[in-house]
């Protein structure tokens, strides 16, 4: 395992972070727990999630997961670095959404006690909150880190503009801020190139890039179609929704996607080892979050660190999967 600063921070973090995603959804416990203990072994060492993760309103149920897999000791608390998240409603009744003080105040002590631990170490928004004020947001944080309660405070899918406006409040508070965010980012999704990226670059803040295989479409979907080695997924509304986007986005970029299966079989590597090996070897990317749903996958995602892109082939992936441009160079010029 290759092992990196999380941005300004001091923290040293693996290249790769395990997402739980699929944790009691379709990953049941027990497998989940093997995951886990299989990404220890690999040298992974942070562990991503979220209050809202498992799906089933209220009940924080991935946390539920994890917080029984840490229980069973062995090291397992002291070797991770337990990332999780907060915004996302917990149930409809006022202030258990967002980012209110009161929110983060008991969000922070319900996934702890899920958790079944004393501190987290990364906690994160999961959303920017348009309504709350950022010295409100961090006035809150700052009360949990003096009580112990969290170390660092991270974010996800926040727009460049939103990181500025947090760390410069921050800055004024002499607040450290934000050390990591969580964007989606891939070969398809460069968007984040316009403004986040160099955003968190600017202000040391890491990126961990969430969906790296864009829903698998990255991993060899076309080369699966035809071998009709492409899973169905368990029954779900949120499943179901994600599917359709799915399909409709393989029907988009058939064509690209079929180029970028051909280069990859011409460089002899599988389409998801090239995925996130382009990934790792981006400026300003910490480490991609990988969500393995067995023990198998986490293990095949490992043959990505080994992986090196030649000049040639980064050129032809730019070409097949062009990316926007600096901002604001790229809508304005």
């Amino acid at each position: 395992m290759e092992y990196t600063h999380l941005g300004r921070s001091g923290l040293t973090v693996s290249r790769l972070v395990l997402g739980t995603d699929n944790f009691g959804t379709q990953t049941d416990e027990d497998e989940a727990h093997a995951v886990m203990d299989r990404a220890h072994e690999l040298g992974v060492n942070v562990i991503d999630t979220s209050n809202v993760y498992g799906w089933r309103p209220g009940e924080g149920y991935t946390e539920q997961i994890i917080g029984r897999w840490l229980a069973k000791g062995g090291g397992r608390r002291e070797r991770t670095v337990l990332a999780t998240k907060l915004y996302g409603a917990m149930d409809p009744w006022p202030n258990n959404s967002h980012l209110s003080a009161l929110h983060i105040r008991r969000a922070c002590e319900d996934s702890l006690r899920r958790l079944g631990t004393d501190h987290i170490d990364i906690y994160q928004m999961h959303h920017v909150d348009r309504t709350t004020p950022w010295d409100e947001i961090w006035e809150a944080m700052e009360l949990l880190q003096r009580q112990g309660k969290i170390v660092y405070v991270g974010s996800s899918n926040h727009a460049g503009w939103h990181l500025a406006k947090a760390q410069e409040a921050a800055r004024r508070r002499n607040f450290t801020g934000i050390v990591s965010e969580q964007t989606i980012y891939n070969l398809l999704e460069r968007t984040a190139e316009l403004e986040v990226l160099p955003a968190c670059q600017d202000y040391g803040i890491g990126m961990m890039p969430w969906s790296p295989l864009d829903a698998g479409l990255l991993g060899g979907v076309l080369r699966k179609e035809r071998e009709s080695r492409i899973g169905t997924p368990l029954p779900g509304a949120k499943v179901a929704r994600h599917r359709r986007e799915r399909f409709e986005k393989l029907a988009k970029h058939r064509d690209a996607i079929a180029a970028y299966e051909d280069l990859c079989a011409e460089a002899g590597y599988d389409p998801a080892d090239v995925a996130l090996a382009w990934l790792l070897a981006r400026p300003g990317v910490t480490a991609p979050i990988i969500g393995p749903r067995t023990v198998e996958q986490l293990e095949s995602s490992m043959r990505a660190l080994k992986v090196r892109l030649d000049p040639q082939t980064q050129t032809r992936l730019d070409e097949i999967f062009p990316g926007p441009g600096p901002a604001p160079e790229a809508y304005s010029w």
